[in-house]
């Protein structure tokens, strides 16, 4: 039964990816673009009205994982799992090596943080709440990736040439 929990929180943290897509594209850069513009037109402050998506989230991950563990519903529990989860991978991937709000890992060489941090730059180029491009985090379009090989390939071959 353990292995179902498991597997029920794991599938949650994978579907939370298109929920934060579909989330970011059509209500953060929709009705509630008002808290979501500080975050594309920063005002210098440390926090922002964006961190209230935290809460967001935060709130039925909690509520699930209360409600679920005081009633026995523990599929329910591991739903809030799941989405705990990924809030914690939202925030290493987004505040800590995106934005470095936290300066923990500064100089990764890593091409998947590469490629996340460059989708994530064209996602900010727009910095009104249309026309925008890249809305998902953990899960980064292919084009982003070959931008990022033919990037290191290059400096290897200006780095062998010198």
């Amino acid at each position: 039964m353990i292995l179902l929990y498991v597997f029920i929180t794991l599938a949650t943290f994978i579907i939370m990816e298109g929920i934060t897509w579909l989330t970011h594209k059509y209500i953060m850069h929709g009705f509630l673009w008002y808290l979501h513009e500080d975050h594309h037109q920063p005002t210098g402050h440390f926090f922002e009205k964006n961190d209230a998506f935290f809460l967001i989230f935060a709130i039925p991950s909690w509520l699930c994982i209360m409600l679920g563990l005081q009633n026995g519903y523990y599929w329910v529990a591991a739903i809030g799992f799941g989405i705990a989860l990924y809030g914690l991978a939202y925030f290493l991937v987004h505040d800590v090596i995106i934005h470095q709000r936290f300066k923990w890992f500064t100089r990764s060489n890593n091409t998947y943080v590469k490629a996340i941090r460059w989708a994530h730059k064209m996602h900010h180029k727009h910095i009104g709440k249309e026309h925008g491009e890249s809305f998902g985090m953990l899960i980064v379009a292919k084009k982003y990736w070959e931008k990022v090989q033919r990037d290191k390939a290059h400096q290897k071959s200006v780095s062998q040439a010198q």
